[in-house]
């Protein structure tokens, strides 16, 4: 993070609680511009077709290799949703419908946000993107589990397994450790 204050200039930055508030933040101590560090929301989806589960094969730092779902960060001026489509169809040449939340949960370890839509395949008429090394659909029993490096996706994904299986689809809300599903009824 930079040592310099975006408002002003000023050099270094100061570490501290202000007046009124209860986090420790970086400031200014020249003009007093406060430097929030918000968390990052990353938007995706999970696509099911014909009872197969859309993955994709990492093409770039971190965890090149691995597979996933379809996601990444939220740009200036998009809606989550936005955010999710856009996804989609950089990572594999899909459009998608953008349909319900599935899961929104928290990295505390790495200031990020998740939120994971369900989605419907609407065209498949694009190459994947550069991040994305390969594109797969995956029976529950074909999925490359061990491949599978974050541990939030491999969670989304034993859970849609098994409300596919139920035929309900509950919201999840929490963090990556622990959380609560919400049925709509």
């Amino acid at each position: 993070m930079e040592n310099y204050c975006r408002r002003c200039g000023h050099h270094p930055l100061t570490r501290g609680v202000l007046p009124g508030d209860a986090h420790e933040r970086d400031y200014c101590g020249h003009c007093g511009h406060v430097v929030y560090d918000n968390p990052r929301v990353i938007a995706g989806a999970i696509l099911e077709r014909e009872g197969r589960l859309l993955l994709c094969q990492r093409g770039i730092p971190p965890r090149v290799g691995t597979w996933t779902l379809p996601a990444g960060f939220m740009e200036r001026g998009e809606s989550v949703e936005e955010a999710a489509h856009r996804e989609v169809w950089e990572e594999t040449g899909i459009d998608a419908d953008i349909l319900t939340p599935y899961s929104i949960f928290s990295v505390p370890p790495t200031n990020e946000l998740y939120i994971i839509y369900r989605a419907r395949l609407r065209a498949w008429n694009d190459a994947p993107g550069h991040e994305t090394q390969a594109v797969g659909w995956f029976q529950a029993e074909e999925i490359p589990w061990d491949a599978i490096f974050y541990p939030a996706i491999h969670q989304i994904l034993e859970r849609y397994i098994n409300e596919h299986a139920g035929g309900a689809y509950g919201i999840y809300s929490g963090s990556m450790d622990n959380g609560t599903i919400h049925f709509m009824r």
